[in-house]
């Protein structure tokens, strides 16, 4: 049987190349984070259930705030120790998700 293959951290050079490519992102703590505003609440419980298929789909889950119309979102991946491609990939799923009204 072979091991899993461990994902890797990602040089703080490649996420702020990732970045470029993600309006409304940036890196805070060692995680990325973006705040997603809505109209009203259950636009914004939409989009996170929406996020949260993607997400699930991509086994690689959100740390996420949500009150009211806004949505905080912070991305890391605790196993790697930091940011890794699988944050930046799941921040791009969110801004495709995302239909600022």
């Amino acid at each position: 049987m072979s091991k899993p293959t461990m994902i890797k951290k990602i040089s703080a050079a490649d996420i702020e190349a990732g970045l470029l490519a993600l309006p409304g992102w940036m890196h805070e703590d060692d995680k990325l984070y973006r705040e997603f505003g809505f109209a009203d609440f259950s636009r914004a419980f939409g989009f996170m259930a929406a996020a949260a298929i993607q997400a699930q789909a991509m086994n690689h889950h959100p740390e996420w705030f949500n009150v009211y119309a806004t949505v905080k979102v912070w991305l890391t991946t605790h196993d790697a120790g930091g940011i890794t491609q699988r944050d930046l990939d799941l921040a791009a799923v969110m801004n495709a998700l995302f239909k600022p009204e």
